[in-house]
């Protein structure tokens, strides 16, 4: 199991929080993540920490499908793979019509479908051909009679340094997640239990996982959890309420927030619905205290060495192989210690 990390996106002391992923990386940890949303772009950082790093692996945590076209996509993992000698892997997303519609003004329309072109498009222009698609979604290139061009295909100038980039899809819908399974090298979800994810995303796991390439090897699973180890550390599942009431209560309208529906599917019906009303009219604090304290648990890593380990062993089992910590921690010295003591139990495991 590969023990990752992410980064705060706000832009908050990014340069001295690079600075400190050197430590983190002789630490032990694989891969650093790098989301998007509607903050800096996490191109440009990704580029930053590239640069000062040598070993860690770099992720994008992720980015939309809707805000680049298809090959400036795939230019910009080529061009991420190259500066950092091979270490990229390209995380992308539908994201959802709050961030789509309301920061970038595009219709957030079939996800599915641009998700498989999009793939497909990068893959053809890393192994630099020439890039001709015929889609329902994307056409390269704009045939002559309806653009002011040729009409002609052109591939990559440069030669990527691996023709095969890693592609991680963020997912949790049932079609969405089929669609990653059978086409993707990874796939990330979000709030991940595993005592329930078989019987959420089991049957579109195997559907998509049928019809896979068994050239693409097995799947990349991508958890995340909060990380603390100890015994008083148990007041820290409280960080997780606001970030979870969000998702939950203001990523969508109703009726179109996926994040709702992933909770309502867990089990927490009830719960879910009293948390969008609540966020929705302004009540974010009264809608961060309904997240149930079970979702909370369970998609953590925080408690005794003892409940850490067991946490990681059912995060394993459940079929995770990547796992993405947010370490918590007093200082600097503390986070690093928590990244050294759980790659050295997922080590054990």
């Amino acid at each position: 199991m590969r023990i990752g990390m992410g980064l705060n996106y706000a832009g908050s002391g990014f340069k001295d929080t690079v600075e400190e992923l050197a430590d983190f990386e002789k630490a032990g940890l694989d891969i650093v993540y790098v989301p998007e949303a509607y903050s800096f772009d996490a191109v440009s950082q990704m580029g930053y920490i590239a640069a000062k790093t040598e070993r860690l692996e770099i992720g994008s945590g992720i980015l939309n499908i809707y805000s680049r076209t298809p090959t400036a996509i795939a230019q910009t993992a080529a061009g991420l793979d190259y500066v950092s000698d091979g270490r990229f892997t390209l995380g992308i997303g539908a994201s959802g019509p709050q961030v789509i519609e309301g920061f970038h003004g595009v219709p957030y329309t079939a996800p599915l479908g641009r998700t498989r072109e999009i793939i497909d498009i990068c893959r053809k222009v890393w192994r630099r051909e020439r890039v001709q698609h015929d889609g329902k979604h994307y056409t390269l290139p704009l045939p002559a009679e309806k653009g002011t061009g040729l009409g002609k295909a052109l591939k990559l100038i440069n030669h990527p340094v691996r023709a095969e980039i890693p592609i991680m899809v963020a997912a949790i819908g049932p079609k969405n997640v089929e669609l990653t399974a059978e086409i993707a090298d990874g796939w990330e979800p979000i709030f991940y239990m595993p005592e329930k994810a078989a019987d959420v995303w089991g049957a579109s796991l195997a559907a998509g996982k049928a019809k896979r390439d068994p050239s693409l090897g097995e799947l990349d699973v991508v958890g995340q959890a909060a990380l603390a180890i100890g015994d008083d550390v148990q007041g820290f599942l409280e960080f997780g309420r606001p970030m979870a009431a969000l998702y939950i209560g203001g990523m969508g309208a109703k009726g179109k927030n996926f994040y709702n529906d992933l909770a309502r599917r867990y089990g927490f019906e009830k719960e879910a619905e009293e948390i969008q009303d609540l966020y929705l009219d302004g009540k974010k604090d009264e809608a961060a205290a309904k997240v149930p304290q079970e979702l909370l648990e369970k998609m953590s890593l925080i408690g005794s060495e003892g409940h850490v380990r067991e946490r990681l062993a059912a995060m394993k089992e459940s079929g995770i192989t990547t796992l993405n910590v947010s370490p918590i921690a007093g200082d600097h010295k503390g986070r690093i210690a928590l990244i050294e003591k759980v790659k050295q139990m997922a080590a054990d495991l």
